[in-house]
């Protein structure tokens, strides 16, 4: 299996070579600042931004706070960043990889089959004394044209139902899991069924994603084997760091779990139970 990731002395390596990934950054955090002043103060050479609110992401509503994007708004910020159907794509954010991985996932759902994440983001790339550039590169002239469903999602009665058949794992913290706290959407707990599994255990000490055997061990032990009568469902609180899970269950060798886009942000507004 090929790695999603790659580190930031092999991408300086592909960088340099004949054929270069189309580099994107996708810094975002919730709340801001925006990522786009972020980017402007130095990034790598020869990214292009993409902001995650408006291009990777449809306007919030009853879907919820980040609603899958419409495929012509995607294919329009993919293009302008110069993605092409067969040429290889790394994406980054400021080291978590949470946004990044959203943008790997969209990717991956859209048909795009060459997508790394870079992994410990920024953080990795500054930590190896790589250079950073505040020269923002002309708009690209990329082919890329989505075609929505390459990767499965859940919609809440599937994820209702799979939390019961299944494995549905809660990639939020776990106070929020548990309803201890709940700083953004309108009701605290989780989807009745769920397994807490807080994004931030994929990681290790140093900000990068832990080997692939650990992660192995650390889902089997939430029920996620690969086993074909378990199958696997993803929520967050609305469909980003789920997306982050979902690397992680693809470097751990178990590939094909399906997101749920609204997560917690549509589900709490559905009248359905909580736990």
């Amino acid at each position: 299996m090929t790695s999603p990731l790659i580190s930031a002395a092999d991408l300086a390596a592909a960088l340099d070579s004949d054929r270069p990934p189309v580099l994107l950054d996708i810094r975002w955090q919730l709340g801001g600042p925006p990522g786009a002043e972020e980017y402007a103060a130095g990034h790598l050479p020869g990214a292009h931004y993409i902001d995650l609110d408006r291009e990777l992401a449809a306007p919030p509503g009853a879907a919820g706070r980040h609603p899958l994007p419409d495929p012509e708004v995607l294919g329009a910020a993919l293009r302008r960043a110069g993605v092409n159907a067969d040429r290889p794509v790394v994406v980054y954010d400021a080291g978590p990889a949470t946004s990044a991985a959203r943008a790997w996932w969209l990717l991956r759902w859209a048909g795009h089959g060459d997508v790394r994440v870079l992994d410990g983001g920024l953080a990795a790339w500054r930590a190896a004394a790589l250079p950073l550039s505040t020269d923002t590169p002309a708009d690209g002239d990329g082919d890329f044209k989505p075609v929505p469903g390459a990767l499965p999602t859940l919609d809440a009665d599937a994820a209702e139902e799979l939390a019961h058949t299944g494995v549905l794992l809660d990639a939020r913290a776990g106070e929020r899991y548990r309803g201890e706290v709940e700083p953004i959407d309108p009701k605290a707990g989780h989807i009745p069924g769920a397994v807490s599994a807080p994004t931030t255990d994929n990681l290790g000490p140093d900000g990068r994603f832990r080997p692939a055997a650990d992660l192995a061990e650390r889902f089997a032990a939430l029920g996620a084997t690969g086993a074909t009568d378990r199958p696997v469902g993803v929520y967050c609180g609305s469909g980003v760091t789920a997306a982050h899970e979902l690397l992680a269950l693809e470097i751990a060798g178990l590939g094909g779990a399906a997101l749920y886009p609204g997560s917690w942000s549509e589900w709490c507004n559905t009248g359905k139970p909580v736990a």
